[in-house]
């Protein structure tokens, strides 16, 4: 069945001001991280793995440009990968020491995370305006005279230096070190005075570069202080191109680079949380909104390429090696929270548990602990895993942090005027123990669900005290399937519906034990906007299959800089495993999955697939799977589609196969991650979008340019794409390296409304001795250079 909506009409009620107004006394609070302690599990595994990996990173290495950027000498040489982003994974190494520390005590992370703040206590010192960054003073210069140009010209400068705000923050916050406290308020008041000289224009134009979390960080700083000046800080980083379309309901969201926008969000949920400014909320929750209903994959993630897709192209998400992101699902879950915190709707939870248990997990490797980036939703297809000390990924940031917060959301509370009217919520089913301070009690969580469909609350305390526990009744239990009991007595559950908490009022006293019943059905959710693309499901978790070790190029990354990306072959989906039937007989036979004896939650269905080849295929948790190749979305397709277009589907895909083969490198120009991976320069260019296509020209005299590798090739086919039926003065030139290789005119060309392609035989001599050339598209005065749509370095046949 196709997934239910997540977002009620309750929820949209929640979008106005009296609904603002209701919520302050409904908001709940997340309880210190270390108050609760995962017990024996996968996710206790991850967090102990995690702080294995975190204590093999060179700290030193680390926080070599803060003190660089700052001449200080530096007791280390900074890491080569992502040299341009060069800091930004320093201040998330102290963020996750940080959490690791709060969430185990672990002594060790304790120590580095004093010693990072005392290391960059020095840079902060030395450089006496408040400023700590990887970022050099040079482009904060430009930024400060209005030269937004030569600002935007450096890689992402706010984003990089959010990290380093977040890090301090955190390691006052989780890691209770004073000294911290006091540098981020510094690093904020840096942050407003080196943008006090910019008018509203100009801020503009600076949010346009991807920035991070800058607005919350603000927000934070206004709730440590209370100092209106940082939530007018905070407010002026919010972007008004996002922020203004969200606010009025609108999903402008097509085509826009992922994660720059996701930390947006964040950013508006912190000033309503903090404000109860309406607007703000309704920004945040419409994000939200239409992320999780509508631009979501079924394991929590989304983005293809880090980029939103329009509804028909997101047929890329079968095609591409780039899925889903994970820097996107950790900012998802923190605005999650920060939704969930100002009402505590069940539909939050949902999501949190299903992107949590799928997707964040699953992106940790449970043997070596490595880190990945992209999450690939093509059958057949793998992901690649990051080493200490190597790869310097965002999503290795994000990674280091994502384990040790596992216990964050399992339990939230509010605190009423009377403690009897305090409420304790149950939102995640996680082996745990929990610390509620305030009313004396530890209560264990005993559980192994996912396989296992139930879970025991166990209460331990010296004195009798009265509260209410909120128990999830999640939405993929249905009405009638959910059961509760205390102490062996049924409660009654007839007024409980999916996605709702079930209130349970008493006195509690020591021992009393609840039990939920978590019974878990198999369901069939269709890829958004793809239909004949399914996933399997059974209750929240998302069932995976292994397809093969063949060719896992790179499965373990180095430190090349797109060592992140899973390159090796792709394999032809029309071979891979079709699930043949109606959607009604689709149903019907994974009604009838077959346990494999031994193995909790792992599945045969021999019926689903008509190719024999495929009948032992196992069904397990995507989270257990790694170092292969795997499935997670089926084509499907009835018995006579599948006679009738397999043949030629095959005959398309081995052109489009041979073509990848062939491949160099490729770009896409107008996506912002492509062309800062190729190292895109330009001069009266812009991007915008056609067919629901990304294009970039140049007029005027304009030019663009991309860097592309060669792997020392010397017989190179430049291939091109454009739009067949261009108007007049489009004419240009194409130079490699500065050198001419072809004068072009679209103008008139083909006269097809369809995209083509053109090729460019590069001469050898052009391409001798290089690892890489830079590719131009160069127009003079009156003419355009392209609209171009693709460009790939392809080895002549």
């Amino acid at each position: 069945m196709e997934r239910k909506k997540i977002v009620t009409a309750a929820m949209v009620m929640l979008l106005g001001v009296s609904a603002m107004a209701a919520e302050k006394d409904n908001r709940t609070q997340n309880f210190p991280l270390e108050n609760i302690q995962l017990l024996d599990g996968k996710f206790k595994h991850a967090c102990d793995l995690n702080i294995t990996v975190l204590l093999k990173y060179d700290t030193d290495r680390l926080l070599a440009p803060f003190l660089k950027t700052a001449g200080l000498p530096a007791k280390g040489e900074s890491f080569e990968n992502w040299i341009g982003l060069d800091g930004h994974v320093g201040g998330h190494y102290l963020s996750a020491l940080a959490l690791a520390y709060s969430a185990t005590g672990n002594e060790e992370c304790k120590r580095r995370m004093d010693y990072m703040v005392d290391e960059l206590k020095k840079a902060q010192d030395k450089n006496g305006d408040g400023y700590v960054g990887g970022v050099p003073y040079s482009v904060w210069n430009s930024l400060a005279k209005g030269d937004i140009r030569t600002f935007g010209k450096a890689w992402v400068p706010w984003y990089n230096v959010h990290k380093v705000f977040a890090g301090l923050h955190d390691a006052y916050v989780y890691g209770h070190n004073e000294k911290a406290r006091e540098m981020f308020i510094k690093l904020c008041d840096w942050g407003i005075n080196i943008t006090s000289t910019l008018d509203d224009t100009q801020m503009e134009r600076m949010l346009d570069i991807e920035f991070g979390g800058m607005n919350e960080s603000f927000a934070d700083a206004y709730k440590l202080t209370g100092e209106k000046k940082y939530l007018e800080a905070a407010k002026r980083f919010s972007h008004k191109m996002l922020f203004d379309s969200m606010k009025q309901r609108k999903d402008n969201l097509d085509n826009k680079h992922a994660n720059t926008q996701v930390p947006k969000a964040v950013g508006y949920q912190r000033v309503a949380e903090l404000t109860g400014d309406a607007d703000f909320a309704t920004a945040a929750r419409f994000f939200w909104q239409t992320v999780v209903d509508n631009r979501s994959l079924a394991f929590g993630g989304n983005s293809r390429r880090e980029h939103f897709p329009t509804a028909k192209a997101c047929t890329e998400y079968t095609e591409d090696r780039e899925g889903p992101e994970s820097c996107n699902t950790y900012n998802m879950l923190k605005l999650t929270e920060g939704l969930f915190r100002m009402s505590p709707d069940a539909v939050y939870a949902d999501f949190y548990e299903r992107a949590m248990f799928n997707h964040i997990l699953s992106t940790q490797n449970p043997e070596h602990g490595g880190y990945v980036y992209f999450t690939p939703a093509r059958p057949r297809h793998y992901r690649v895993y990051s080493q200490p000390n190597q790869a310097m990924w965002c999503c290795v940031g994000t990674g280091m942090e994502n384990h040790s917060k596992y216990g964050e959301f399992i339990y939230t509370h509010t605190s009423g005027v009377k403690k009897a009217d305090d409420k304790l919520y149950v939102n995640l089913f996680v082996a745990s123990k929990l610390d509620w301070k305030e009313h004396g009690l530890q209560l264990t969580q005993e559980t192994s669900f996912p396989y296992s469909e139930s879970t025991r609350l166990t209460m331990s305390m010296k004195k009798a005290s009265k509260f209410t526990i909120m128990l999830r009744h999640p939405g993929w239990i249905a009405k009638g399937d959910y059961k509760v009991t205390v102490n062996g007595e049924p409660v009654d559950v007839s007024a409980s519906e999916p996605s709702s908490y079930l209130p349970v009022s008493r006195k509690w006293k020591n021992g009393d034990v609840v039990e939920i019943s978590l019974p878990k059905r198999i369901t069939v959710e269709k890829m958004p906007n793809v239909p004949d693309f399914v996933a399997v499901m059974c209750g929240p978790i998302l069932l995976g299959a292994e397809t093969g070790t063949a060719n896992l190029y790179g499965l373990l990354a180095d430190e090349g800089r797109w060592a992140h990306i899973a390159h090796g072959p792709l394999e032809p989906i029309s071979s891979a495993p079709h699930i043949i039937g109606t959607t009604d007989e689709i149903k019907n036979k994974l009604a009838n999955m077959r346990p494999v004896n031994g193995q909790p939650m792992h599945f045969t269905c021999p019926e689903l697939f008509s190719q024999k080849e495929f009948a032992n295929i196992v069904f397990k948790p995507f989270a257990e799977i790694h170092d292969c190749r795997y499935m997670i979305y089926w084509p499907t397709m009835t018995a006579d589609e599948y006679n009738t277009v397999i043949a030629e589907q095959q005959r398309q895909e081995a052109e489009m196969l041979q073509l990848d083969k062939l491949t160099m490198d490729k770009v896409k120009p107008g996506e912002q991650q492509p062309e800062v991976d190729h190292a895109m320069q330009s001069e009266n260019s812009k991007k915008s979008y056609w067919k629901d296509r990304s294009v970039r020209d140049a007029s005027n005299g304009g030019y663009f340019s991309y860097n592309l590798i060669t792997g020392g090739e010397t017989s190179l086919t430049l291939r091109v794409t454009y739009w067949g039926d261009e108007p007049a003065g489009r004419s240009f030139g194409i130079y490699v390296d500065d050198k001419l290789l072809a004068n072009e005119n679209l103008s008139g060309k083909w006269n097809k409304k369809a995209f083509m392609d053109e090729c460019y035989d590069i001469p050898a001599d052009m391409l001798k001795g290089k690892s890489s050339v830079r590719i131009k598209f160069q127009s003079e005065q009156n003419t355009t250079a392209g609209g171009v749509y693709f460009i790939r370095l392809v080895k002549k046949q």
